[in-house]
């Protein structure tokens, strides 16, 4: 049984970005499989989750449980909570349980800035972050690794907490952090955006963005929910992390479907099929890119199964 101090240890970002591009080629060639989560709804906005995948490279299997609260974000508790259970292959004996709520902080930003290299501007500099908490933060150390900031902002909802963010991340980093009073204030310069917040309506929109900025989506995983607006979505290039669940469960994608401005066509591919050659990304310095990343099942098994060998070799 691995605790979160324990991931937090043998798991560094730049460590996890390079497991996050194997695992994105793996699940795009079809090397590693998984199958579509499922969700159970419990009551107002909370779901559990389980995603299981297979991954023949490193001989394991495993589930993530997961437990996806919302508003946990006013109460400063993590919105996402639960442990991977990874199987050995050869057997099917449980290898390790490993805490998922650390692991998922880690790998969720590590899958963003994968995105990130391969489709931002090269000359990138000034990020937005939108949404001031724990993924707030592992995005910009992880945005650190892949571009050269010179400049960050942020909003939250919550004026306060955006303020604490500025003054924790600025004294971390050693970036100015300045504080928007507004998402659009936040990204109107903007070169990368990430956003990472609860929302169920739109916070960005097309009139926020400059031409060739990067986004990455992240806070809105249920169909209902999404923080990029309909035409913003129709505006970008869109790239995601496994368009299988990404035609279900994006809500950005899904309901800007619904408004009759998106089809599936406009899905250009999988950032894994970037990284390998096989399309495309970025093919204009004007270019709007979007990433939208739900997390997938393959990414927490190769950084669980990661962080589970090490130890093993550690105490051997």
């Amino acid at each position: 049984v691995i605790t979160a101090e324990q991931v937090m240890q043998t798991l560094d970002m730049r460590q996890c970005i390079d497991l996050m591009k194997s695992a994105l080629i793996s699940l795009s060639r079809g090397d590693a499989r998984q199958i579509v989560r499922p969700v159970l709804p419990l009551y107002d906005r909370n779901v559990l989750g389980m995603m299981p995948a297979f991954d023949a490279a490193r001989n394991v299997a495993g589930v993530k449980i997961l437990s996806v609260f919302p508003g946990n974000y006013a109460k400063n508790i993590p919105s996402h909570q639960g442990q991977v259970i990874v199987f050995e292959t050869v057997t099917g004996n449980v290898k390790a349980i490993v805490d998922a709520d650390s692991l998922t902080g880690i790998r969720t930003a590590a899958v963003s800035a994968v995105a990130t290299d391969v489709l931002a501007r090269p000359d990138a500099s000034r990020l937005a972050i939108l949404g001031a908490g724990l993924q707030g933060r592992r995005h910009l150390e992880a945005m650190m690794l892949v571009r050269e900031l010179t400049e960050v902002t942020v909003w939250d909802i919550r004026p306060e907490a955006a303020a604490r963010y500025a003054e924790e991340m600025s004294a971390k980093t050693g970036l100015p952090v300045r504080v928007c009073d507004s998402a659009h204030e936040a990204c109107q310069d903007a070169d990368i955006i990430c956003t990472v917040t609860p929302a169920k309506e739109p916070i960005l929109f097309a009139a926020d963005v400059k031409k060739g900025a990067h986004i990455n989506a992240i806070g809105a995983c249920t169909p209902d929910a999404r923080e990029l607006s309909s035409d913003l979505m129709a505006a970008g290039r869109l790239f995601v992390d496994w368009k299988p669940a990404t035609v279900v469960e994006a809500g950005d994608y899904v309901l800007a479907v619904k408004d009759g401005l998106l089809t599936e066509e406009h899905i250009l591919g999988e950032v894994g099929q970037v990284l390998a050659g096989d399309i495309e990304g970025r093919i204009s310095p004007d270019d709007i890119t979007i990433f939208e990343g739900l997390g997938q099942a393959v990414q927490d098994l190769a950084a669980a199964d990661f962080v589970a060998e090490a130890l093993r070799r550690k105490e051997d």
